[in-house]
């Protein structure tokens, strides 16, 4: 891929530094709205090790893979209550700012305690090699002892500075938090413990945590005033032993809750100078925070900051889940996708048209086996599973007018439908396009609610796969040889959706209403412009406006002359939503 020759050569160009990366596909947090709900990407830690990997940064040799803390170690800072409290799922909702249908304990738990483990085990090898290493899951800086906050059920921070000082570990440590809210919950952790520094910038005026040199920057500020203060409060960390640093990715501009103003750019130098102040004391590197979609681009920033000395995000068109499943694809076996090249008794049956024959291929290609193995390999079944479904089963079946896949799981003894899918492959002008008639994931356990309120056309709330719906999808296409995908959304939300798989409308002045729609209701959330298009509540140039369900396509606009009918048509109309 010329991507990774291209990065590759950078990274050769640059000096390497040992670091270690502390890593686990269970540091997804298992929880279907969690990025509806606070607009923190679950996929974080994964896109990161997606990148490392990619451009090569780190490799295998570097990863850790951390296993679960014991609640022994958990009690050495959080009261018996506060642990005994994360067992009932109304807490852990709460701490999560989720609805307790969305909250699996045991793996929400399995989550949280490999972070922790990541942390101790991260500081342990720093000690041990002088070197700094990164977890890509912790900094729960707003746990305290006897509570959780803040989407912090326990404070992994606390917790790896008291397992080191029962190991004997006695000297400073420093607590540099670069998360954009106040340590408040580490204060607490630490307060008896002398031999403990923290320092913080933040942006929320939450009233500075005692024992905590804390600079609070008004409300937008930006670049150059967050680097001054850093820089301020660098000159006035103690001599530590152990550093731990939270490099939060909260700081950006469009981070919903950060409250800072900082680019991508300015995210990297804060780490560069960081790094550069500890460049001799073993430090831990945490990610904190993040709640917009770029936040992983911060950490990834961190880790190429730690890798080679120097900032290097990823290029804008870098596409994480585009790159884990292209990469999952590649490694995927034909033959048991397609079941053998051989007809079987059962595919010539249902070549007949006989209903009990049970060769039917999806697309003429999957069996249901192959299916089932790439749902599998491309970790569909695992996330299902985290939210508490089991023993899957896949049906293929010709549904008029295209091939029907569907999942079914089982739920507290009962089997459900997860997902649906009707396909076929169909020719556009010049193009062969898999055409998806419908696709639906649902969570039949889950509940709408207020702070979860249902789309238009949507009848259960959603399996949180949306983006990994669309790779799957796009692989198939190129599996199957054809020019991409197609589709035709209902709603201004499935078509928002399929824009961010890559998706554009056909005919271009379609387009450019779609792009002037998204310029004139930017300010207003997604779900309320979806629900006021489909009430009859918005209007193009002052006529009443009706969505139009056209084709979406999967490839670029070919021509200049298209691209300019495009910017005529998003010129000449404006969208307004009427009270």
């Amino acid at each position: 891929m010329w991507l990774r020759r291209v990065l590759n050569g950078a990274v050769r160009a640059a000096r390497r530094r040992p670091f270690s990366v502390w890593y686990h596909p269970d540091y997804r947090l298992p929880a279907a709205s969690i990025q509806v709900a606070t607009g923190l990407e679950p996929r974080r830690a994964d896109f990161v090790w997606c990148y490392l990997r990619d451009v090569g940064l780190a490799g295998s040799h570097m990863l850790r893979k951390p296993s679960r803390i014991s609640y022994e170690d958990l009690a050495r800072v959080h009261s018996a209550d506060l642990l005994e409290s994360l067992l009932e799922r109304d807490q852990l909702a709460k701490i999560f700012a989720l609805d307790p249908s969305d909250v699996h304990v045991d793996e929400v738990l399995r989550t949280i305690r490999r972070a922790c483990a990541g942390t101790i085990g991260s500081a342990r090898e720093a000690l041990q090699t002088g070197h700094h290493a990164l977890n890509l899951l912790g900094g729960f800086h707003h746990a305290g002892p006897n509570r959780a906050a803040g989407l912090c059920p326990v404070n992994d921070v606390a917790v790896a500075v008291a397992v080191l000082r029962q190991e004997g570990f006695s000297e400073r440590v420093a607590v540099l938090d670069l998360d954009a809210h106040p340590p408040d919950g580490t204060a607490e952790c630490l307060a008896s413990d002398d031999a403990a520094w923290i320092g913080s910038i933040s942006g929320c005026d939450w009233g500075p945590p005692p024992g905590v040199d804390e600079t609070r920057l008004p409300a937008g500020a930006g670049d150059t005033e967050y680097l001054e203060a850093l820089k301020e409060l660098l000159g006035r960390v103690p001599e530590a032993s152990l550093a731990f640093v939270l490099a939060g990715g909260d700081v950006l501009a469009e981070d919903r809750s950060g409250g800072l103003g900082l680019s991508l750019a300015a995210a990297v130098e804060r780490d560069l100078l960081v790094a550069r102040a500890f460049s001799h004391v073993p430090t831990v590197w945490l990610p904190g925070g993040g709640y917009s979609k770029v936040a992983w681009k911060v950490l990834a920033g961190t880790a190429s900051v730690l890798a080679i000395g120097r900032g290097q995000l990823p290029p804008s068109d870098y596409d994480p889940m585009q790159r884990m499943y292209a990469s999952r694809a590649e490694s995927l076996s034909i033959s048991r996708l397609r079941g053998g090249d051989e007809l079987s008794t059962e595919d010539v049956l249902a070549d007949l048209g006989y209903p009990e024959a049970q060769g039917f291929r999806l697309l003429g290609f999957y069996t249901t086996e192959g299916v089932e193995y790439a749902l599998s390999r491309y970790g569909a079944f695992n996330h299902l599973r985290r939210l508490g479904y089991e023993n899957f089963r896949v049906s293929l079946d010709r549904h008029e007018p295209g091939d029907r896949l569907r999942v079914f799981a089982h739920f507290e003894g009962k089997e459900l439908l997860l997902i649906e899918c009707v396909l076929e492959q169909l020719s556009l002008k010049n193009k062969r396009a898999l055409y998806v008639h419908w696709l639906t994931l649902r969570d039949p356990r889950g509940r709408f609610t207020d702070d979860r309120p249902d789309l238009p056309g949507q009848e259960q709330p959603g399996l949180g796969l949306a983006p990994e719906a669309g790779q799957l999808l796009e692989q198939t296409a190129a599996r199957l040889g054809l020019d991409g995908m197609a589709f035709r959304p209902a709603w201004l939300h499935t078509a928002h959706a399929a824009s961010q798989a890559g998706l554009r409308f056909l005919d271009p002045e379609r387009q450019g209403r779609y792009e002037a729609m998204l310029r004139d209701l930017n300010e207003i959330p997604l779900r309320e412009a979806s629900v006021a298009i489909s009430e009859g509540r918005v209007t193009m140039n002052g006529e009443r406006y009706e969505w139009e369900a056209d084709l979406m396509v999967s490839w670029p606009a070919e021509d200049a002359a298209t691209q300019s009918k495009m910017q005529s048509e998003r010129e000449r109309v404006q969208f307004r939503v009427q009270s």
